[in-house]
């Protein structure tokens, strides 16, 4: 009986989201994932997975252990990390979940600096807009763009950016440009699905703070789609300068009210709080820090 190899096999599978590509993540059979995971389910006595022929998935019996293996085989990961850090050397994978858009531009080209400082480092990068839970979807790093974190993690800022009210030539010279915030009420509007504002848009502007209570168009929970959008003409969009920013420079989009301010974001690198953090991911948080800070 070996239990690391069982909890090994089904945090496998879960992350895998399938028996045959665990298998191959771990670089054993099938077979023989299914049989680490069944024995450990007889010892337990309980059922972690529910299967079917096209699908699988956790029980609630199976989350709750699943947390506690990924604890265990991080705390193993990291202990005998430890034992090797003699050399001062990272090694071992990092699981990172970022924004799409900010991962594409921004952190897509960092990676490969990364790797080569660190050869023995793995990287496994999920890009989605989503808020995932760092402990429940197995992930050792989140990059988020938001003013307000989860006390449960750790939050180190790497950058700010601000929100662009913008439109099109196009589109305002078919509507007109609004003068006020409220004005924003009679416009076509696109929304960021996840955004904070949704269809409630909040400024500071010169008489103080203003919510518009917005009606869009169409509702996207991915920035590309807003401006795609927004550059055809479609609406108004509020959207970070990062994403934005080349297409005010070049005249395709033309900011609107730009006294009315929604305040600045931060871009944070997110981590579970841990007493122990993994030599890889300190490495990771530093370089990433370094890489964003402002040149002197």
């Amino acid at each position: 009986m070996d239990k690391f190899q069982e909890m090994q096999a089904f945090v496998a599978v879960v992350d895998a989201g399938s028996f045959v590509r665990a298998a191959e993540a771990l670089g054993s059979s099938k077979a023989a994932v299914s049989r680490y995971v069944s024995e450990l389910e007889d010892r337990l006595g309980v059922r972690l997975l529910n299967r079917t022929t096209r699908s699988l998935s956790m029980t609630d019996d199976g989350h709750a252990f699943y947390y506690h293996c990924t604890e265990l085989l991080a705390a193993l990961e990291e202990a005998e990390g430890d034992l090797s850090t003699r050399s001062v050397e990272a090694s071992g994978l990092l699981r990172v979940s970022a924004p799409v858009t900010f991962g594409i531009l921004h952190l897509a080209p960092l990676w490969g600096d990364f790797l080569e400082r660190y050869p023995k480092v793995r990287l496994d990068v999920s890009l989605s807009d989503r808020a995932v839970d760092l402990v429940e979807d197995g992930f050792d790093l989140a990059i988020r763009i938001s003013s307000v974190m989860q006390p449960s993690l750790i939050a180190r800022r790497l950058a700010t950016t601000r929100l662009v009210l913008c439109a099109a030539p196009s589109y305002l010279e078919r509507r007109g440009t609004p003068q006020h915030a409220r004005e924003l009420a009679q416009h076509d509007v696109v929304a960021y699905t996840y955004g904070a504002f949704r269809d409630e848009w909040t400024f500071d502007g010169p008489d103080g703070e203003v919510t518009v209570k917005v009606s869009p168009r169409l509702y996207a929970n991915n920035g590309d789609t807003c401006r795609a959008a927004a550059l055809r003409g479609q609406g108004v969009i509020l959207q970070p300068d990062f994403l934005v920013g080349g297409d005010l420079r070049s005249g395709e989009l033309v900011e609107i009210l730009p006294e009315y301010r929604t305040g600045e974001l931060g871009v944070y690198a997110l981590y579970a709080s841990r007493r122990h953090l993994p030599l890889k991911l300190r490495y990771l948080i530093d370089f990433l820090a370094e890489a964003f800070r402002p040149a002197a």
